[in-house]
């Protein structure tokens, strides 16, 4: 065996020197272009949360495309329809009846509510360079994800210039420092714009102001008779700010315009806001001037030096993006090639193995740049949209997407950036509880439906009753605050952040469980169910006849019974409300079963209406598989095989998400090969110019893009299509998912290794129990582990060899995990109603380890015979 020790650690020792750059060079860790970006899709994303912008780093028009995170159109309103109170058992006897056409009907002409409102370009910021028709040569642009930086350089004549910009989350600018290799031969011409109603005024020779103003309405379909409606009272205003510095040269403004002449260097810093004051408010007569802000902001950065402000932004984002380093070997061929040749050469059948890295980090680095404390949550496009009319009106579309968007703020160690996810769950609580009322009749509690904005509208979706188009199908889903509430009650389990618990989430979790408790129905043989109830934007059939509301559809008793486990054990850890757990806990043994249907999958609807041949996007009844935890190889074997013949029916190739969300599917599975296919087929090629729509200004279906095969955008956006950023953001979760797992009663430990990723190294991932984990494999085993206890407690380790803690005493373990941030093994109740066998998915067992820790200590675990 000490032969075997040597060998495994030779061969690591080889792989790691001939992979030396992948495992210690920062400079691949790099998305770069030989060409100038044409079309957004080609543009890289800047951010700070609150400002966002696409970058073409053009030679000679550059163009800065500019968001901010509270720009929406409209103002508050609750969208609630008071008919609905009536129509509700009229709709549920329907159902109970069997007559779902009907239900349709009701649900269409009584409980729907008005379209959200849209999220929208805020401006353009364009520099004119002047180089008289000389020849441009040694193109080069790139984000660099180490430091959050775009540069752009290129050599015009014998005079090399470079741009770098980045966006300072604790300086609140984007900021821009251009340089030329020989003094005085920096020209330009700066404008501003916005596709907003605007007028930018030069201050002066080195100040541009844009004042802006949004429509109070966006139209939803292309059908209705008024697309963009403005107002004189109502509606946002916004500003944005830029001054110049610059050195040797001089300004002069002519009425919207700056003109830069004969310039050795400049500096250009940029502020912005919005008169958002708050998703009660109206930004017309109530709202913020934000002029106040704009001005406040730039004039402190001002007062700073270029060198400061980033430093500033540098040790604050490294803080974030340096907690974790994947390595994988690379083919260095592949690494010295552009971005977007690589993902070209990438497919289904490559295996780039270092873009798979930088497709990870990508998601880090968008996760940080798009949602950080005191902003508003990520929506459909994180922050980024170049659209006054963008697909779904780049909402928060919440019976998926939005919750995407934080899976990977737990298990890639940036628990603090899931803060304005629950922050805003606050104002949904506030106007959910008048929805409920309102629409159903429920006194107590609160949830939100499938579409959300910045006013925190939880009303249904649909238009009422004018659009002919709208349908149950997505409108008619309620199950939004157990669901958001799952997320309460991770952090706490990734933390183990008591107060936490107790002050924010159990307040919202209570009135999940209580508006969930009545709006639960007897289906007459002693079963609760959701009545109405659908299965995300999927229809069933019958007698080829397709329907959309039924009752009890699997996914909304999948997070039934995920909801009421994590509210039970909250309650027992806060010891609070006995008599509402009790409740909860009698509600919970009365769910609907689950259900394995003829063709031996998981059932989608209450009856087997299962379509063999059904690919649908959406495969929202795996939810207790992922992200939900009561599904496992080890608790429940038999939902588990369901759940992969599901899988396997829908097949690989869908949209974006969808694909992001099998990844992390097949992981808990353990089956890291198909993950990795899924994962491959989600980095495939997307060419954007193909696609291009000038009327639009954005790729587009109506330039022939495909609906329903995802991949990527040359910037490596997720091309859904078109461009949703749940994709990156989901995948980016479900990598570490493939390689650590805590949702069981232990942390497993390269649980959905691929085959191709023999060799490996991760650092900095997050477990729950607060466990900081640090991984290196080779040949597919573990070699090492370091286990950080940021709070103490019991660590139960899963791995795929048996090992031992170095110098610390453990034990095979055995019984519950006394761990109370670890979840409890829970046995699901079923009924079989499948014609053929089930082919179980075998769970590799491993060898499963305890032992104590203390708090702030490190705890090595090796192989048992090293």
């Amino acid at each position: 065996m000490m032969k075997y020790s040597i060998i495994i650690s030779l061969l690591f020792f080889l792989s790691s020197y001939l992979t030396h750059q992948a495992f210690g060079d920062e400079k691949y860790n790099k998305l770069w272009y030989k060409n100038p970006a044409k079309v957004w899709e080609e543009a890289l994303p800047l951010g700070n949360a609150k400002t966002g912008a696409m970058v073409f780093g053009h030679y000679q028009h550059e163009r800065v495309q500019l968001n901010n995170n509270t720009l929406w159109s409209g103002y508050p309103q609750s969208g609630n329809n008071p008919k609905g109170k009536n129509a509700l058992p009229l709709l549920r006897q329907a159902v109970l009846e069997g007559e779902y056409n009907k239900a349709k009907d009701i649900w269409r002409n009584n409980l729907q509510g008005s379209y959200s409102a849209r999220y929208l370009p805020m401006a353009d910021l364009f520099l004119d360079f002047n180089y008289k028709g000389l020849f441009v040569k040694s193109y080069k642009r790139e984000l660099d994800l180490n430091h959050a930086v775009h540069k752009v350089s290129y050599q015009v004549g014998s005079v090399i210039y470079n741009r770098e910009t980045f966006i300072s989350y604790p300086d609140k600018a984007l900021v821009m420092k251009i340089t030329a290799s020989k003094p005085h031969a920096i020209n330009f011409t700066t404008r501003l714009t916005s596709k907003l109603r605007f007028k930018t005024s030069a201050l002066n020779n080195d100040y541009l102001v844009l004042k802006g103003k949004a429509p109070i309405h966006v139209a939803h379909r292309t059908s209705e008779p008024q697309q963009i409606v403005y107002d004189e009272q109502e509606g946002m205003t916004f500003e944005v700010h830029v001054k110049m510095k610059v050195e040797d040269g001089e300004t002069k403004s002519n009425y919207d315009e700056i003109t830069v002449n004969n310039a050795t260097s400049v500096f250009i810093y940029l502020t912005n806001a919005t008169s958002y004051n708050g998703f009660n408010k109206s930004p017309g007569l109530e709202g913020k001037n934000p002029e106040i802000e704009a001005v406040s902001n730039l004039n402190k950065v001002l007062a700073k030096s270029y060198e400061k402000i980033k430093n500033n932004h540098l040790n604050d984002y490294k803080s974030l993006f340096d907690r974790v380093q994947f390595k994988l070997p690379f083919d260095h061929k592949l690494n010295k090639l552009p971005t977007d040749e690589r993902l070209k050469r990438q497919g289904t059948k490559g295996n780039d193995q270092g873009l798979q890295v930088l497709y990870f980090n990508y998601g880090r680095y968008l996760m940080i740049s798009g949602s950080r404390p005191g902003s508003v949550p990520t929506n459909l496009q994180g922050i980024w949209n170049n659209l006054v009319q963008p697909p779904w009106g780049s909402n928060y579309t919440t019976n998926i997407n939005t919750q995407m968007n934080y899976w990977p703020a737990e298990n890639t160690n940036l628990s603090e950036l899931h803060q304005p996810l629950f922050d805003f769950m606050e104002f949904w609580a506030i106007n959910g509880k008048e929805t409920i009322k309102t629409n159903y009749g429920i006194e107590e509690g609160w949830t939100l439906h499938h579409n959300s904005d910045i006013w925190a509208k939880t009303s249904p979706s649909g238009g009422y009753d004018w659009d002919p188009i709208s349908d149950p199908s997505w409108s008619a889903w309620v199950m939004g605050s157990p669901w958001f509430s799952t997320h309460l009650y991770e952090h706490y389990l990734y933390t183990g952040d008591y107060n936490f618990l107790k002050q924010k989430a159990y307040p919202l979790m209570k009135g999940a469980a209580l508006f969930l408790l009545n709006w639960l129905q007897e289906d007459g043989i002693g079963n609760l169910v959701t009545n109405p109830s659908t299965s995300p934007e999927n229809l069933f059939k019958i007698e080829g006849k397709s329907y959309s509301i039924s009752m009890a559809s699997t996914m909304d008793m999948a997070i039934s019974k995920e909801f009421f486990l994590a509210f039970i054990r909250t309650s027992e850890t806060l010891q609070i409300d006995e008599a509402l757990r009790n409740r909860v806990k009698n509600a919970y043994q009365k769910l609907y079963p689950y259900q394995i249907g003829q063709f031996g999958q998981l059932q989608e609807w209450f009856q087997d209406w299962d379509d063999y041949y059904d690919t649908h996007r959406h495969i929202s009844h795996l939810f207790g598989l992922f992200p939900g935890t009561h599904i496992t190889l080890k608790s429940t074997p038999e939902l588990a095989a369901a759940s992969k013949k599901s899988l396997m029916l829908r097949g690989d190739v869908s949209t974006g998400w969808s694909m992001a969300w099998k990844i992390n599917w097949w992981s808990r599975l353990h089956d890291g090969n198909q993950a990795l296919r899924v994962l491959k087929s989600g980095i495939t090629y997307i060419n954007p110019r193909k696609y291009y729509n000038k009327e639009i200004g954005s790729a587009s279906f109506k330039s022939g893009l495909p609906f329903n095969a995802g991949g990527t955008y040359p910037n490596l956006l997720d091309a859904h299509p078109p461009f949703q950023i749940d994709g990156n953001y989901g995948a980016t979760a479900g990598i570490v998912e493939m390689l650590m797992q805590s949702h069981t009663d232990a942390i497993e430990l390269l649980p959905a290794l691929p085959q191709e990723w023999a060799v490996g190294e991760i650092k900095g991932i997050k477990a729950r129990g607060n466990f900081t984990i640090d991984m290196k494999w080779n040949a597919g085993k573990l070699i090492e582990a370091i286990v950080l206890s940021n709070i103490g407690g019991n660590c139960r380790i899963n791995t795929n060899i048996p090992v031992k803690v170095v110098n610390h005493n453990y034990q095979n373990s055995y019984g519950e995990n006394v761990n109370p941030l670890f979840n409890k093994i829970s046995k699901m109740n079923y009924k079989d109603n499948s014609k053929e066998a089930l082919a179980l998915v075998k769970n590799k067992e491993g060898y499963t380890i305890d032992f104590k820790t203390e708090a702030g200590k490190v705890y090595k675990i090796l192989p048992l015979n090293d």
